[in-house]
């Protein structure tokens, strides 16, 4: 499939040709649900933890009578029914993540590819490069783009004077090809990839 190829200056440089079986496979909300998933549980930390019953340190004596108190034979204070007991049944640390076979998600990035070509989301970049280095024309070119909510995607390397000037970009991400991923693809409105990215991800996907 054919796109079309701009530049930062928002000037066309030409086409160039999509692999369809990365670019043009067919939506699969099931597929980007699992990745997104997937990833997001492995992210957490899981560092939640509350104190149960054996981890509090209170007094073990029978603090009433046994018959004729009008309450249960209690003996330990560290019961969870007690202000200052320990915690019944909660969190402990754990590891969110869970297994998902690299088929899929190699078939999920495709179909997270191939959804933003699918609704004209997908823009190609001749070069993602910014000699200036300014943060303030970097924004202007974006404007005149019209890229609010944008992924711009580059080769093996981002060149470091373009990211630096999008650092302080509200609402714009910059990642190498190696760092492509689904959740941020999605959580993006606009999708820019590098002729150098396109070259790269094909070469990893196929």
């Amino acid at each position: 499939m054919k796109c079309a190829v701009t530049t930062l200056d928002n000037k066309a440089a030409g086409e160039i040709d999509l692999d369809e079986s990365i670019f043009g496979l067919p939506a699969r909300a099931d597929l980007l649900t699992r990745m997104v998933n997937w990833q997001l549980a492995k992210r957490r930390a899981g560092t939640h933890k509350v104190k149960g019953r054996s981890e509090i340190k209170m007094t073990t004596a029978k603090f009433g009578r046994q018959k004729g108190g009008g309450t249960a034979r209690h003996g330990a204070r560290s019961a969870n029914i007690f202000r200052g007991g320990g915690n019944a049944f909660g969190p402990k640390v754990r590891d969110h993540g869970h297994g998902l076979p690299k088929k899929v998600r190699k078939l999920a990035l495709k179909t997270a590819l191939s959804a933003k070509a699918a609704d004209g989301k997908l823009v190609v970049l001749d070069s993602a490069k910014d000699k200036a280095s300014k943060t303030a024309e970097l924004s202007k070119k974006f404007g005149a783009l019209g890229w609010a909510s944008v992924l711009v995607i580059d080769g093996p390397e981002v060149d470091q004077a373009f990211a630096r000037a999008a650092r302080n970009l509200r609402g714009v991400d910059v990642l190498p090809q190696i760092g492509a991923n689904v959740y941020d693809i999605l959580r993006r409105d606009t999708l820019v990839l590098t002729k150098d990215a396109v070259i790269a991800l094909e070469a990893r996907l196929k």
